[in-house]
């Protein structure tokens, strides 16, 4: 499908990754938001979880690794071209997650990736929203609201794909 006039929304997620007080960020290299700073996070590949998506996305544009601790909040962001007509629309799935290991690294379609405090994100120039997400994660908001993803789930999909989806440690990978 199409992602710049699509004939429907596009799921994606967005993932607020937290180490030590800080947030990772990264510097969009493609449209929508290319050159803007914005969490890790892109499109659910078509058979992958929301949590492989985020965990693919996460190591695929900063080469680390995280543990997904749950859905946050789901937003819709569209945009419209100059005639009207919608040119973006992205359903967000947006999630929280905790830093496992790694070096940090811009790959695939990130510019640039970092780690900031929270209150330096003015500094940097993002879309509203984001901040607003980044916010309202890092300040636990709706914590007791957040859907986990527990133990016998990852349990159950390993067994829903014969043993063969790369779960691991509390996280699911995609192997290529």
């Amino acid at each position: 499908m199409e992602r710049e006039y699509p004939d429907r929304p596009l799921v994606a997620v967005g993932v607020v990754v937290q180490r030590k007080g800080e947030v990772l960020i990264v510097k969009r290299g493609k449209q929508p938001s290319k050159g803007l700073w914005s969490i890790p996070g892109g499109a659910v590949e078509l058979g992958e979880t929301v949590e492989e998506a985020a965990f693919r996305e996460v190591r695929e544009e900063c080469g680390v690794d995280i543990r997904v601790e749950g859905v946050l909040q789901v937003v819709d962001a569209i945009r419209r071209g100059d005639d009207g007509r919608v040119r973006y629309h992205y359903t967000l799935v947006e999630v929280a997650a905790i830093y496992r290991g790694g070096e940090l690294c811009a790959g695939s379609d990130a510019l640039a990736a970092r780690w900031v405090r929270p209150e330096e994100l003015e500094a940097f120039e993002m879309p509203d929203l984001t901040r607003k997400v980044i916010r309202w994660a890092v300040r636990g908001r709706g914590r007791a609201g957040l859907a986990h993803f527990p133990p016998s789930y990852l349990d159950d999909r390993k067994e829903q794909m014969g043993g063969a989806d790369g779960v691991e440690s509390g996280h699911t990978r995609r192997r290529k």
